[in-house]
């Protein structure tokens, strides 16, 4: 941290706030928040069986992106960690587009109501035919 910053930081409360402490806990968070990521994808995969990336993925990866890259700026002011979480955010929101572009694009089958994807021509569940859009 630059001495600058670190003395103002160390001089104690700004605005009755503890700043220091104030951005360890936020680094905390998004550790925790980005490396929660981890175990959902996880625990989808092991519901589904196969491999999966669920939608609160990619929340938890731009929630946490943003977070460190707060921390990066505003505390540990560091170019490298600064670079490293700039614009690692931009595949996260693209990611939370297309599902939601996807999602909203999904067929329901007729017979017992599974969504399948826009593309299915049969459903995975039941096996019946899919309609030839969506509805």
């Amino acid at each position: 941290m630059p001495g600058n910053l670190h003395a103002i930081l160390a001089a104690g409360p700004i605005l009755g706030l503890d700043w220091e402490r104030f951005w360890t806990l936020t680094g905390w968070l998004a550790n925790v928040t980005f490396s929660s990521r981890f175990l959902v994808q996880w625990y989808a995969t092991e519901k589904q069986k196969q491999v999966t990336v669920p939608v609160l993925f990619w929340w938890l990866s731009l929630v946490g992106s943003l977070l460190f890259l707060a921390y990066a700026v505003f505390y540990d002011q560091h170019h490298v960690i600064i670079f490293a979480y700039a614009f690692s955010w931009i595949p996260y929101i693209r990611n939370l587009v297309i599902h939601r572009r996807h999602k909203n694009a999904e067929k329901s089958c007729s017979q017992c109501g599974v969504k399948s994807s826009p593309k299915a021509k049969f459903c995975a569940e039941c096996g019946t035919r899919m309609p030839l859009t969506a509805p």
